[in-house]
């Protein structure tokens, strides 16, 4: 299993950027189509909380939002942590 968590982290991290990334751009433009909060929340808790919170620092979105960035840290330091006992 192991073997597969990194791989995984970086892919699901990518595809959650993307998706920060495309809202944000349509949160410029107008507020139609834009993506559900709970869509961005849930690919940061599925591992993407490396990709989140990557794009709440260089996109600045969803930055406001406590529940946002709490959930993106706590991802972060939690999968790290993961990471860490899996390969020690």
């Amino acid at each position: 299993m192991e073997k597969y968590l990194i791989p995984y982290l970086i892919f699901i991290s990518i595809i959650t950027f993307i998706v920060y990334a495309v809202d944000k751009k349509r949160s410029k433009k107008s507020n139609k189509n834009r993506i559900p909060e709970k869509v961005l929340l849930l690919l940061s808790i599925l591992g993407g909380a490396y990709g989140g919170y990557l794009a709440m620092i260089i996109k600045h979105h969803k930055t406001k939002h406590w529940y946002f960035v709490i959930i993106n840290i706590l991802g972060v330091v939690g999968y790290s942590i993961l990471i860490y006992y899996l390969l020690k």
